[in-house]
């Protein structure tokens, strides 16, 4: 049972999303770390400037490809925005949230390892984050005239 339903999660649309993050993870979070590491932008800057190109990808690639909506751009693109914002407000105070408490316990740490530690905490809920978001509000399946969500 256990493992028909993991079969049925891996072949559906979350499989899709994670073939999907996997691009727009090389987009956004690439980004976001030459912006912080190579541009010296400060950490604020670099991971909302390494979203938003990922954001673009991301919103393309799951509308057509991940979810196969049937939803206009201009029904669901306002919903995919604050989604994105949401989550990114949320994982990455998390995530630096956490690194701080880290620089506390092992103050050594150089800071510049915590906020690159904070890019991937985030970067991890921020996607679960936006899967669900998406999933059940942005490209939920609508009635008999979207093609559904597996």
């Amino acid at each position: 049972m256990i493992q028909q339903r993991l079969l049925a999660l891996l072949s559906g649309s979350f499989l899709r999303f994670l073939l999907v993050g996997v691009f727009n993870t090389l987009v956004g979070l690439s980004a976001s770390f030459v912006f912080f590491n190579v541009l010296h932008l400060n950490y604020w800057l670099s991971t909302f400037a390494g979203n938003t190109l990922g954001a673009i990808v991301s919103y393309t690639l799951n509308r057509t490809f991940t979810f196969r909506s049937n939803a206009s751009v201009g029904s669901s693109w306002w919903k995919f925005a604050i989604i994105i914002l949401s989550c990114y407000g949320l994982s990455y105070s998390c995530g630096l949230l956490l690194a701080e408490a880290a620089g506390v316990l092992w103050p050594e740490l150089r800071a510049d390892w915590l906020h690159n530690g904070a890019i991937l905490v985030g970067n991890g809920l921020y996607t679960i984050g936006n899967y669900l978001g998406h999933k059940y509000f942005t490209f939920r399946a609508n009635g008999p005239t979207s093609r559904g969500v597996s």
